[in-house]
């Protein structure tokens, strides 16, 4: 079975500081097109293929899905949307991509496991590197 990887895009977008408040539509494509290597290569301790959704709201929702990332617009709260993914996608594996504490404890309650956002910030050809879900 394989895992779903699900993507806080406003939180990890948000996570460096980089200009992306100027464009979130812009920054949220672009991490949308760095998920795809993650969707072939997996992440450290979690194999490829991966499915992966990037979940995104307010400015960023008419970022569209590409071949490897599916794009879930939220019509409220990313985060209400991310836990319903989670708790629909039982009993498969799930790995959930965010800082945000009540977001990870959220989904922790659903089994998820939860990494902070160096899991996909970096190359995924860097994907040797331990991902301890600590930022």
């Amino acid at each position: 079975m394989r895992t779903l990887l699900v993507v806080d895009a406003a939180n990890v977008v948000g996570s460096v500081p980089d200009g992306w408040w100027r464009d979130r539509h812009g920054a949220a494509e672009r991490l949308r097109d760095r998920l795809v290597a993650y969707a072939e290569a997996g992440l450290p301790g979690r194999p490829g293929p991966l499915d992966v959704t990037l979940v995104v709201e307010g400015a960023a929702r008419g970022v569209e899905s590409v071949e490897g990332v599916r794009v879930v617009p939220a019509p409220g709260s990313g985060d209400d949307r991310i836990v319903e993914l989670i708790a629909d996608a039982a009993p498969r594996p799930c790995v959930v991509v965010t800082a945000d504490r009540e977001l990870r404890r959220r989904v922790g309650e659903l089994g998820a496991e939860c990494l902070g956002p160096r899991a996909v910030r970096q190359p995924a050809a860097e994907g040797d590197r331990p991902a301890s879900g600590r930022e």
